[in-house]
């Protein structure tokens, strides 16, 4: 795996300032922007696991912290921002807004990665930027959370979820009927919803790695 440094950048945006890690490999054509899940952060071992599997693959990657400083010490007590979909929604949006003002990352093709809470977030981003969101990923994701927002989702969206982890899998099957985009479906056999088993995580990279090659202009492994 050839290695591509990490640089730290600051995303000012009109409620927040975030913090955030690039990976950028030369010749990327898609930036896959990691929106993690409940009580995760951009320093999860899993979300920078699979950032450079996607590296690998001539994904760039954006993982950032969807919450400030502050936010983070409340939400630790209380653990009530990390379930505020419509807080991480405008998170996402304001990212993305940032990305379109910065000469290298804006003519980058977008897609969203989204975990747990953070997939009903960043389906709904994707939803409210349909020229700028061209390819959904959920892991694991309460698609349903996303509500209303999943009938306007236009860019292709896959969720991926494990066999055992069984609610997720049904609530996910439901959001499916309400999405209108071309999208499937990966159930990964005897995979929790941590995608914590022996070879797991890599193949939640590999399925998810191959649907962003395809609709981000990526070149293949």
């Amino acid at each position: 795996m050839v290695a591509c440094p990490q640089r730290t950048l600051r995303l000012h945006l009109p409620d927040a300032q975030l913090v955030a890690d690039l990976l950028l490999p030369e010749g990327a054509q898609g930036l896959v922007l990691f929106v993690h899940g409940s009580g995760s952060s951009r320093l999860s071992p899993r979300n920078r696991q699979v950032a450079r599997e996607f590296a690998a693959r001539g994904l760039a990657t954006l993982l950032f912290d969807l919450l400030s400083e502050a936010e983070q010490r409340i939400d630790r007590v209380t653990c009530e921002l990390r379930f505020d979909i419509a807080l991480l929604q405008r998170r996402i949006l304001g990212v993305i807004d940032w990305l379109g003002h910065d000469a290298e990352l804006a003519p980058l093709r977008l897609g969203l990665f989204g975990a747990s809470t953070g997939a009903a977030a960043a389906l709904r981003a994707a939803a409210e930027r349909p020229q700028r969101i061209c390819a959904v990923v959920s892991r694991g994701g309460r698609s349903d959370l996303a509500g209303a927002a999943l009938a306007r989702v236009q860019a292709p969206t896959l969720q991926i979820v494990g066999s055992a982890d069984p609610g997720v899998w049904r609530l996910n099957r439901e959001a499916s009927r309400q999405l209108h985009c071309e999208q499937q479906l990966q159930v990964i056999p005897g995979a929790s919803h941590l995608f914590e088993e022996p070879g797991a995580m890599e193949e939640v990279a590999r399925l998810a790695g191959d649907w962003f090659v395809r609709y981000l202009g990526a070149a293949s492994a």
